[in-house]
């Protein structure tokens, strides 16, 4: 009888296990997002040089894409053009932002020197219902860079839709005239190659 009880309970432990092992991810807050892709950063940070550039891609690639929107930041920094473009096109250029972007992160975070990201967990709430959670990086400067990133709920998940440098600088907006120019002039193509190569150039 005793063996019949363990045998029963045994699933049921596996799993109450299970469950608390992985937490919902509607449980997860914008701010603890953005905190593990800040870790992952520091990751390939003091890793950098035995990774090589490749390596921190492959490191980053999933933290990046499940902290930032990039389907919905492709349609934000190309702006009123987004919308005459066909399906395959937008993949086309949702591909290219994407695989820019993070080709971004890895050339830029390839070296380590006591950086440490502070993240604030209060994010500030906007009249439109969005959140920005800030952050610091503090480097061998005096003064920290202050990053701030434009969080939106999508699915019960929040994702960056933009990111600030300094509280002003927005990352899209920097990009968005040159994007729309190319776009507007050689179509989605264009930008694609232009995106791809700009990715080619930062592996290097």
């Amino acid at each position: 009888m005793l063996h019949r009880r363990l045998a029963l309970a045994i699933p049921v432990l596996a799993a109450l296990a299970l469950a608390t092992a992985s937490p919902a991810r509607a449980e997860e807050t914008p701010s603890a997002s953005i905190q593990s892709l800040c870790d992952a950063l520091i990751s390939a940070m003091k890793q950098g040089p035995s990774l090589g550039f490749e390596g921190r891609r492959h490191l980053l690639e999933p933290h990046i894409r499940d902290a930032l929107d990039l389907g919905l930041m492709t349609r934000l920094v190309m702006g009123p053009p987004w919308r005459s473009l066909k399906p395959e096109q937008q993949q086309l250029l949702v591909t290219a932002f994407s695989a820019y972007s993070i080709a971004t992160y890895a050339n830029r975070f390839s070296g380590y020197s006591g950086e440490q990201f502070t993240v604030d967990p209060t994010p500030t709430r906007l009249p439109s219902g969005d959140l920005i959670v800030h952050t610091t990086l503090k480097t061998a400067d005096p003064e920290p860079v202050k990053l701030d990133y434009l969080m939106r709920e999508k699915d019960g998940h929040w994702r960056a839709i933009d990111v600030f440098l300094n509280g002003t600088i927005s990352e899209l907006a920097a990009r968005r005239s040159e994007y729309s120019a190319v776009l507007r002039d050689g179509g989605a193509g264009a930008l694609a190659d232009l995106l791809n190569r700009k990715a080619a150039e930062l592996s290097k």
